[in-house]
């Protein structure tokens, strides 16, 4: 299994990083009802602004973030927020009727036949995790939370004799996988074009506008022996935020840990 680097790869300053941030995260109401998911802060920080702030800390220049629900709202705060970062926003205005991988597809134009990262607006990590992905010797990965105690909600991670990411689904049997993917993504440029291809067929070839993008992964490794390696970013914290408790615990966890400062 891939292990955890330090630093960045010499390719980080020309790699754009693709944000998911479209759905309407009804698991958070009455907090959604008027916020997007990706401003709610977590000790006193958007969990949007904590994530773009480590991407240009890792030094990637460019971020294209696909919004949805209260779209407005996402584009006037990062405006607000004056980063140094090039942020372009696409529009998903089908967020309440797809999965994200129609978001991702609608994020072709900006990546297509590029090295690229994608990551889910709802994920707040350290650093470190973003960072080892990043420079990962591997261009294509994905960051691997190893665990034992693994249930339905998780993307759930089977590898090979070779170390190579063979299954990434929520259907996966608990008891066969190692850990769970978190959702930051890294792709080769040439990986990106088959990716698209695959998101293509099935969203738009198909018609399988509700379906998780690790189903276009799947069939890239089913159908063309895609190679997929994991990065084992145990050591670090990460945590996805889909329900009001996550939200807390998140918090908690900040505020408790060097005054909320997470690297």
């Amino acid at each position: 299994m891939s292990e955890p680097t330090t630093g960045t790869s010499a390719t980080t300053a020309g790699m754009t990083a693709v944000i998911l941030a479209a759905g309407s995260a009804t698991r958070l109401r009455p907090l959604t009802e008027t916020t997007p998911k990706c401003l709610l802060p977590v000790a006193d920080e958007p969990i949007l602004r904590r994530v773009l702030g480590q991407l240009h800390d890792l030094g990637v220049a460019r971020a294209a973030i696909v919004v949805g629900y209260l779209e407005h709202m996402i584009r006037d705060a990062v405006a607000a927020w004056r980063l140094p970062l090039e942020v372009t926003f696409i529009s998903n205005r089908e967020y309440a009727s797809t999965n994200n991988g129609y978001s991702t597809l609608l994020a072709r134009p900006a990546v297509d036949g590029a090295e690229f990262i994608l990551l889910d607006a709802d994920i707040v990590c350290d650093r470190d995790v973003i960072g080892a992905v990043l420079a990962s010797a591997r261009a294509d990965c994905l960051a691997l939370r190893p665990s034992a105690t693994l249930t339905t909600e998780e993307m759930k991670i089977v590898l090979d004799d070779a170390g190579r990411v063979r299954r990434c689904a929520k259907d996966v049997p608990p008891a066969t996988a190692i850990g769970e993917s978190i959702g930051v993504n890294r792709f080769s440029a040439g990986a990106s074009r088959r990716f698209f291809a695959a998101l293509e067929e099935r969203v738009v070839g198909r018609g399988l506008v509700n379906e998780w993008n690790d189903s276009a992964v799947q069939q890239m490794i089913d159908e063309q022996g895609y190679e997929l390696w994991p990065v084992d970013v145990g050591a670090h914290y990460c945590a996805e935020i889909d329900t009001a408790a996550d939200l807390a615990e998140v918090d908690r966890y900040l505020r408790a840990r060097a005054g909320g400062v997470i690297k």
